[in-house]
């Protein structure tokens, strides 16, 4: 005699072949009942023995499909009437509940898609838009849930009997796969010039794009999340051309390769590099490049590159045709989001490209390419886009779950975060919320994510700055939301995004968390960013920082490295003793053609000047000592980014500049400019430089540890995204005894204060 059985199934478990899976268990172990999608996740009803519930439920977890995580499976008993239901198992339409499941990422597509879509024999030969329920498009398509075709811009294309066929068949890889489409009923692509005429619309397309890259020109082709600019990765002159069309003078640019044998041409991969450029996210992996063909101005002194694989079929169908790496940079102007629509991408990119690849299925969410790298063994995450967004994290033990809460996330390299039904939704990489068109797209995803989760926040968190454009946005939606508002300070989210991301209880013991970073607001206003906290969920203590420098010019001191040289140099030694010194170094006569006396009064009189703890604006100085960016970066992070690059040139360096403390850095300074007039190795400075700072903040923590009783040390900031420095500083205190948490599924940057608001604000219900 059987008895009903509700089984619940939450997590990412639509949209990813879960309920053929159910299917197939179910009707390889002969038990009758339903399964359907709803706003919850997946609702099973079925009619047999506790037994083999038991084993049913087991089977489903063995054997999940590849892109489904199961996180709670409940059971309940059921009153079904038995002849009521159907004589075997079967998968019913979708119910409209209350949604709280979760939104799968994009996928890159399958193997068996792949080969499908190069082999001559199948009817999806050359097909830019093959997919199955294992790979594709998810998250920039979907429009509502529960995750239907009519949900997604796959809507307007009415499938073809062959395509119906395998989605009504459970037995098939492409049942219920929502975009699930073929030449003959599916999306189009295209090739167009800039002047708006077609020059192909059928099977040759991609290979036409592909002989106009190998002549030198440059492309926008679209993709699933954006579209991209794309050139010969191997001829300088068309990466030259790109370079300034975008005015992207510097910033290295991503490359896209045709297989895991051309990126071994072109960059070391050991096998944790292969497996992270395989996964079904499909990233941007940074790797140390070989001496190749590459152009030089694609990462130009940095010796890494950053490779990603083919992640659609479209680029499948392009490499087809192609032998040569391209460039694939995201298609948009400085600061701006990246171009998901046609016609935007007509009217903003003809002065940067000469032709389109463009498509009609639609992109509804524009996301970027994620970025990792793999250190010490185990990837870290430098930007969580595609692939990645927006999969959620789980509340540690002991919050509240019935708590909503939207925190807003920093100005620089935004996230916003939504906390409902005890999970925190981090959203992709949203950019520089400075920009008009990004902060509009920063609304636009706040309110799709608010519509997808039915959300509607108790609290709305914010970082500290009243400047940044995120922190306004939450004041004024808070009064319209009616929602409470909670500032939670820069560097404390920081090191809570981290607890977070290691799951550690709301009533964890401290941790001490160095967080080094460019800057961000203390609760007092004043600009911290080289900070030891004491910290927990609930409030922080600040033990001790890097000195306090002023920033010569305010905004004017983040870009122009010599304003942050010359004050460290006057802050730690004077600059009568500087000259009197060292004032034939090359670099000592270059500062002496500015305006110090202004910059002295500016300093002396506190005028633009503000005070900041900024193991950002240390870097610079040190970089621009060097002669690196001495006084000019293009992009965020360049000096400390080369400065690190030539560090690594000297790897065995193991003389220490005589620091005499935390707060006092005349030993550092005096060593660096006897070095310079010494004639030392730039390069031998550097790693000197990385090294004596490690040991500095070592050493600080365990004078800390002397009073204050903690063994868990969180290491987080832009700053710590530095390798070399990361990796020292880890050793040294795993060496002393302490538990060493360090980000990996997050961005230690501020693309994971979000993370770290959330909790932050949750900790206080």
């Amino acid at each position: 005699m059987g008895q009903g059985w509700a089984i619940r199934v939450t997590g990412f478990v639509q949209g990813v072949g879960f309920r053929p899976h159910v299917w197939r268990v179910a009707h390889d172990l002969g038990v009758r009942g339903q399964v359907l999608n709803d706003g919850q996740g997946v609702l099973i009803r079925l009619w047999c023995d506790a037994t083999m519930r038991d084993r049913l439920m087991a089977e489903l977890r063995a054997k999940a499909p590849p892109l489904a995580r199961i996180e709670t499976m409940t059971v309940a008993a059921l009153a079904l009437d038995e002849k009521a239901l159907p004589d075997g198992f079967e998968i019913i339409a979708s119910a409209s509940t209350q949604i709280k499941t979760g939104i799968v990422p994009d996928a890159a597509t399958c193997p068996q898609c792949v080969a499908e879509t190069l082999d001559e024999t199948n009817r999806r030969y050359l097909y830019p838009f093959t997919n199955c329920t294992h790979c594709g498009p998810r998250f920039t398509i979907i429009k509502k849930l529960p995750y239907d075709r009519s949900a997604t811009t796959m809507a307007p294309f009415t499938m073809c009997p062959d395509c119906q066929s395998e989605y009504d068949d459970p037995a098939n890889r492409r049942f219920h796969a929502q975009p699930n489409a073929c030449p003959i009923c599916g999306p189009t692509v295209w090739l167009e010039g800039r002047d708006g005429e077609r020059l192909a619309g059928d099977g040759t397309v991609l290979a036409q794009a592909a002989e106009l890259l190998t002549q030198g020109h440059i492309l926008a082709i679209k993709g699933v999340g954006g579209f991209h600019l794309a050139c010969d990765a191997t001829n300088q002159q068309a990466v030259a051309t790109l370079r300034h069309r975008k005015r992207r003078p510097t910033k290295p640019l991503a490359v896209m390769v045709k297989d895991m044998a051309m990126a071994r041409t072109f960059a070391e991969v050991n096998e944790q590099e292969a497996a992270a450029l395989s996964q079904v996210a499909a990233p941007i992996v940074l790797l140390d490049k070989k001496a190749s063909v590459l152009a030089p101005n694609i990462a130009q002194g940095n010796q890494k590159v950053g490779l990603m694989l083919p992640y659609s079929p479209l680029h499948h169908v392009l490499f087809h045709h192609l032998d040569i790496p391209l460039v694939m940079t995201s298609a948009n102007r400085s600061h701006e989001p990246q171009v998901i629509d046609n016609q935007v991408a007509r009217d903003t990119l003809g002065d940067i490209v000469e032709y389109y690849v463009m498509h009609d299925r639609a992109i509804e969410n524009r996301i970027d390419d994620s970025v990792v790298r793999v250190n010490k063994g185990r990837q870290q995450v430098m930007r969580r886009a595609r692939g990645f967004a927006p999969l959620s994290v789980p509340v540690p033990d002991g919050f509240k779950t019935d708590v909503s809460i939207l925190a807003a996330g920093p100005d620089l390299k935004n996230t916003f975060s939504l906390c409902t039904g005890g999970q925190v939704i981090v959203s992709q990489h949203m950019g520089d919320q400075d920009n008009l068109l990004a902060h509009e797209d920063y609304r636009k995803n706040i309110a799709l994510y608010g519509d997808l989760y039915d959300c509607q926040p108790d609290v709305i968190a914010h970082d500290g700055h009243p400047d940044y454009q995120p922190t306004k946005w939450a004041q004024t939606k808070s009064v319209e939301m009616g929602a409470e508002l909670v500032a939670v300070q820069h560097h404390h989210a920081h090191v809570v995004a981290v607890m977070g991301e290691y799951g550690m209880a709301l009533d964890h013991p401290k941790v001490l968390g160095i967080v080094l970073d460019g800057m961000g607001l203390s609760l007092e206003g004043e600009i911290w960013g080289g900070e030891f906290l004491y910290a927990d969920y609930h409030g922080f203590e600040r033990l001790a920082h890097i000195p306090a420098i002023p920033l010569i010019g305010g905004d004017q001191a983040m870009k122009q490295p010599w304003r942050n040289l010359y004050a460290h140099l006057v802050n730690a030694l004077g600059w009568d003793q500087v000259t009197g010194r060292f004032g034939g170094l090359e670099v000592i006569q270059q500062l002496g053609a500015k305006q110090l006396r202004l910059c002295d009064q500016m300093m002396e009189k506190g005028l633009n000047s503000p005070l900041a703890s900024s193991a950002g604006r240390l870097f610079d100085s040190v970089a621009a000592a060097l002669g690196i960016c001495f006084d000019q970066i293009t992009y965020e992070g360049e000096a400390a980014i080369v400065l690190e690059q030539l560090a690594m040139q000297s790897p065995t360096e193991a003389i220490l500049y005589d620091i005499a403390g935390l707060e006092n850095w005349s030993g550092l300074w005096s060593g660096i400019l006897a070095d310079l007039a010494a004639g030392v190795a730039a390069s031998r400075i550097a790693g000197r430089f990385h090294r004596s700072l490690a040991a500095v903040l070592c050493a600080e923590v365990a004078a800390l540890a002397f009073d204050h009783p903690f063994q868990h040390v969180v290491l987080t900031g832009g700053v710590f995204q530095n390798s070399l420095l990361l990796n020292e500083v880890r050793a040294a205190l795993s060496a002393r005894g302490f538990e060493v948490c360090v980000p990996h599924d997050f961005p230690a940057n501020d693309g994971s204060l979000s993370l770290g608001q959330t909790l932050v604000a949750l900790a206080g219900r």
